[in-house]
Parts: C-alpha cells; sequence; structure tokens
C-alpha cells in the first residue's frame, strides 16, 4: 500500500515489460499473497456523522477505498481516514471498522486486486501486474495456474482466521485443478511472514502434498524500524501534498503495524531504536513505555496480541527461495532533538535495507538454512518496491517455474 511496509506504489514506474517467450510448459501453479496495502479494499456507508461536510454518510453500493487515488488529496482524505481506520475493543482484543462502516476485500481467488491497487488500472497503482504478465509469458493462465489471496491488510495476523482457512482451501482448490501440481505461494513484505503464520497453522503431511515452494520477495521476517516512525509521525505513503500526521490516526490503528515492530528476535536488548533529548532512550524492550510516552497505550495492547506470534520463528516445514533488497537507505533509529519529543519530527538516522525493511530482518531466513530447503539471494541496491519490477527476479522465478537451475547473476 504502501502502508508503512511497501514503499506506496505512488512511487513507482513500472517500466516496460520483458518479453520473453514461452519456454515450456508451466511447472507448479502459483499463488500470489501481498503485503501490507497490496490488495483493494471496498466500502459502503451507512454513518450517522462525518468528520467533515466534504463526507458521504451513505452509499447506494461498495466503493474503491484503498487505493482510489481521489480520495487522497486534501480534506477529503479525512473522510478517507475515517473510513479506513479500526476501532480497538480491549475486552475482545480485535478491532472492527468505524462504525456505519462496512469494508470488504475483493478478488480472492483472482489476480486482478492484487495486480492493480487501483481498479481504474491507473499506472501508479501497478503491484503485482508485471509479475502477473511475466508469469503469463511462460505459459500461465490467469485464474486457474495463477491465483491471488488478497486480504484485509490492517488486521493482525491473530485476526485472520477466516483467511487462513479461505487460503487453505484456494490452495488445495489450485492444486486439483492444475493436475494435482503442488502450488508455489509467491509473497511481497508482509505477505511473506502471512504465508509464514500460514504455513506454521498446517500439517506437515498437508504442506508435503500441496505446498511446492514459498518464494518471498521482501519480507521483514523480524519487522522494521520503520513501524516505530509510523506509530510516532506517521506516513504520508509518498502523497507529498499529504502531511504525514493526517494519516497517522489510520495507520496506528491496525494492528497489523504493531505485529511489525522490531522483533527481540533480530535486535538486541540493549540496541537503542529511538533517542531524545533526555537522554531516555527506547529499545525492543521499552515499546511498553514507548508508547504510554507517546500517549497512545493502544499500541502497546495491539502489541501484546501478536507478541507471540511475532517472536515465532518456526521453519514453516517448506522450501523457501528468499529474495530482498540491501544497500538502500532505510530508517534505522529515531533521534529527537531537544524539546521535540513526543510531538516533534525526529531525525531519521539510516542504516542497511531496502528502504524500508532493515538488512538484518531481510535476511532473517538465513537462520533456517541449516534445514538445507532455504535459498537466498540478496539483489544489491534493490528497492522494497522495485524489487516486484527487477529483471532478476523474473529471471529467478522463470528458472524456479519453468526451467532448471535457481540462481541468478
Amino acid at each position: 500500500m504502501y502502508r508503512p511496509f511497501i514503499k506506496l506504489v505512488i512511487l513507482v514506474n513500472v517500466f516496460g515489460l520483458l518479453t520473453c517467450k514461452r519456454e515450456a510448459e508451466i511447472g507448479h501453479p502459483v499463488i500470489l499473497v501481498p503485503g501490507d496495502g497490496g490488495s483493494q479494499l471496498e466500502a459502503k456507508l451507512n454513518k450517522s456523522s462525518v468528520v467533515h461536510y466534504l463526507c458521504a454518510k451513505t452509499t447506494d453500493d461498495y466503493f474503491d477505498l484503498w487505493l482510489n487515488l481521489e480520495l487522497l488529496v486534501p480534506l477529503v482524505i479525512d473522510c478517507w481516514v475515517d473510513n479506513m481506520k479500526l476501532i480497538y475493543d480491549e475486552k475482545t482484543r480485535t478491532t472492527s471498522n468505524s462504525p456505519g462502516v462496512d469494508i470488504r476485500v475483493p478478488g480472492f481467488g483472482n489476480t486482478s486486486t492484487v495486480e492493480w491497487l487501483d481498479p481504474s488500472q491507473a499506472s501508479p497503482s501497478a503491484y503485482f501486474k508485471m509479475i502477473a504478465n511475466e508469469l503469463v509469458g511462460f505459459g500461465y493462465e490467469r485464474g486457474t495456474s495463477i491465483r491471488g489471496a488478497p486480504y484485509d491488510f490492517r488486521k493482525g495476523p491473530h485476526e485472520q482466521t477466516d483467511y487462513f482457512t479461505r487460503m487453505k482451501s484456494l490452495v488445495e482448490e489450485t492444486y486439483n485443478d492444475n493436475g494435482k501440481k503442488s502450488v508455489v505461494l509467491l509473497t511481497h513484505s508482509m505477505g511473506g511472514v502471512m504465508a509464514l503464520r500460514f504455513l506454521q497453522l498446517q500439517t506437515q503431511t498437508w504442506k508435503d502434498k500441496y505446498i511446492r515452494a514459498l518464494v518471498t520477495l521482501a519480507a521483514p521476517w523480524g519487522g522494521a524500524v520503520k513501524s516505530l516512525k509510523v506509530f510516532a509521525v506517521g506516513d504520508n505513503l509518498g502523497v507529498f501534498v499529504v502531511r504525514e500526521g493526517v494519516l497517522r490516526e489510520e495507520q496506528r490503528s491496525s494492528p497489523s503495524l504493531a505485529w511489525l515492530l522490531p522483533s527481540t528476535n533480530f535486535w538486541k536488548h540493549d540496541e537503542v531504536l529511538v533517542t531524545t533529548a533526555d537522554a531516555k532512550n527506547y529499545t525492543v524492550q521499552d515499546f511498553e513505555e514507548f508508547f504510554r510516552d507517546i500517549d497512545y497505550k493502544t499500541g502497546w495492547e495491539m502489541r501484546k496480541d501478536v507478541l507471540s506470534i511475532a517472536n515465532d520463528f518456526t521453519f514453516p516445514g517448506v522450501e523457501i527461495h528468499c529474495l530482498h533488497g540491501y544497500g538502500v537507505n532505510t530508517v534505522d533509529r529515531l533521534d529527537y532533538g531537544i524539546g521535540k519529543f513526543p510531538d516533534g519530527y525526529p531525525n531519521l538516522i539510516y542504516g542497511d535495507g531496502d528502504g524500508t525493511v532493515n538488512r538484518r530482518s531481510l535476511e532473517g531466513c538465513t537462520l533456517w538454512q541449516q534445514k538445507n530447503k532455504v535459498y537466498h539471494q540478496p539483489l544489491p541496491d534493490v528497492s522494497h518496491m522495485n524489487i516486484l519490477t527487477d529483471d532478476r527476479v523474473i529471471q529467478y522465478l522463470r528458472s524456479l517455474l519453468v526451467g532448471k537451475g535457481r540462481k541468478i547473476k
């Protein structure tokens, strides 16, 4: 979505497609699993009140909510924030839509709603489009041997029970519709850890039968420091006319953002992630205090809900192909000057990564390499979103799906 974890499609320029000949009969069918912001969302309204006179109270039918570029403009964006944000219930430990807002995820099983985030198919909203086109060039067919598994990316993994059930059925259906060939899960960003959680919930017998491999592009295995930045000041999604603080209310309300905070599996207990002028610092051990000090205690409640899942780095029991970029400036620490914390804007201290996810988190898959089923492919100077259009990724997929080799130069 460009939400915090997939540097906004609004910044993506999709260049000319590769011209690949159909080289061979396809091997294994593919299911595309998107990341944070990588699914279309539709809404229907029946509200008793609105935040701005420009906002609609009711609609006769569902309309495009994410990613509708027309809604991300000044004034109108206030309506969008109010419709998109989630309401947290501390008793049930779950979230719900704002009163009078019904949101659904269209296109499950198809590819159109993960290829394009704006149904108008405006070029800035292209997401899995290039990869899907290339798979068709290899001999794949949309809706049969290429499927899509969109989901409500705002929700945490503990709220995705229905999605995981539908995903299991989709894998089995795709397997049966393609001559009982096992399925490749091809994921981007948060989709990688969503797929990890899905696979952790399945039996080994089921995975041995139905899953050929998990291919991850830019997976945030251990979260990212950028999530702290979003909780603190927000993110403008690459829309330069929108202030980050305007979107913070909506972004903060997503349990998925709390899920992607830096993990103790990847950051040491004494590593400082946020510094302030009064020498008060915050590490992965201090998230409760951090949320209290930024006056957003709900953030800590949401983090507690997903903590056991975030810390579960159990090998998923399938072959893994882990591709990611590195060598791109990535937020490593937030440094607040005198009088800036918590309401001011921090200096962003950068380290290595793909521009969104820190390198140590991207390389998390290497911790499983003793399993002899993990293939790791780092790509220099490739950003979090550009990995979806990188020629070397296309070459890798070609080799894996219709060729014999795996390695790329």
